[in-house]
């Protein structure tokens, strides 16, 4: 869902140049600014290191839900899988941007099972060389309209979202306000490398 997203303003977006998809599977999107590699195993990158070289910066937005997994699967698919990805870009493009999306309540030393691996995950990454990383920790996302991958969640109680932004704005963020910071994220920059929802929603108006 936020991949889709976060592609839909890239090539709505007249700064964006270029975009590379890097999937399992066909995004189903034609355009003249954009580029898929199919990759059916993300722990085998061989095939397209050769193909990731030039771009600015990365928008990782590749993630699973843990509920009913254990830790040790979890963290393979989490963390494993983001760090191989990461480190065949940053060989390649050390002055890359790269942009994380992680989670609200991610706390490496926290209780919750999936709030530590992916807390590790963005402290890992900011060390691995790049020129820029910004962890992006959306709450309750407001989906894009048309879009195909929105969550059964928000078809139905995407009602809800109104008022729960309403109560709690710091909780709330759209699926355009993602996309749209993630692009000033790499041209204009940012002075936190974690950004929880408000940070989304600011600087998505920069």
């Amino acid at each position: 869902m936020v991949g889709e997203g976060v592609l839909h303003e890239c090539l709505q977006h007249p700064q964006v140049e270029q975009v590379l998809v890097v999937g399992r599977r066909s995004c189903g999107v034609t355009d003249s600014r954009l580029k898929e590699l199919l990759v059916p195993d993300f722990f085998d990158l061989s095939s397209i290191q050769n193909h990731v070289v030039g771009y600015n910066a990365c928008f990782f937005c590749l993630g699973i839900s843990s509920i009913g997994m254990k830790e040790p699967e979890f963290h393979k698919l989490t963390y494993e899988l983001t760090m191989n990805f990461a480190t065949t870009l940053v060989t390649r493009n050390p002055e890359m941007t790269f942009c994380y999306i992680s989670g609200a309540g991610t706390n490496e030393k926290g209780r919750m099972m999936w709030a530590r691996v992916k807390g590790k995950t963005e402290s890992d990454l900011t060390r691995l060389g790049f020129a820029r990383v910004y962890n992006f920790r959306p709450g309750i996302i407001k989906p894009t309209k048309g879009l195909k991958n929105t969550l059964s969640f928000y078809h139905y109680l995407g009602w809800l979202i109104p008022v729960i932004k309403l109560i709690a704005p710091g909780n709330v963020c759209s699926l355009k306000e993602i996309g749209l910071a993630m692009i000033n994220a790499a041209g204009k920059g940012y002075q936190k490398q974690v950004l929880e929802v408000r940070d989304i929603v600011a600087l998505s108006k920069e």
